[in-house]
């Protein structure tokens, strides 16, 4: 017989509610009730990108790019200008400022 440790008793207890909690929030993911309040607002831009995928998948890529960047763009314009405010303070941090400068220092052509 194989003796287990506590160690690996503690692991595997950990990895199985790690699965335990993936495969639920799958679940959630992909219920019909969450999906449908989550993306009402959001359906013109879910609709492109979604029409893109199928665009491309029908042989026609430029087009079904072009519609699924608007798609994109549609669904995360709320998210950009949050996220570029974050690119913005980047500066602000102590070790990311003392590394922009350090790399903005390196970057002469000669």
């Amino acid at each position: 017989m194989i003796s287990i440790t506590e160690w690996q008793k503690l692991g595997v207890g950990i990895t199985g509610f790690g699965i335990f909690f993936i495969l639920f929030g799958i679940l959630l993911y992909f219920d019909s009730v969450l999906l449908a309040f989550g993306n009402r607002h959001k359906l013109k831009g879910t609709s492109f990108f979604l029409g893109g995928v199928v665009i491309v998948l029908l042989r026609w890529p430029l087009l079904g790019m072009f519609l699924e960047s608007y798609g994109f763009f549609s669904l995360f314009k709320g998210f950009f200008p949050m996220a570029f405010g974050f690119l913005g303070t980047t500066f602000d941090i102590p070790f990311l400022s003392a590394l922009f400068r350090r790399l903005q220092g390196t970057s002469s052509m000669v």
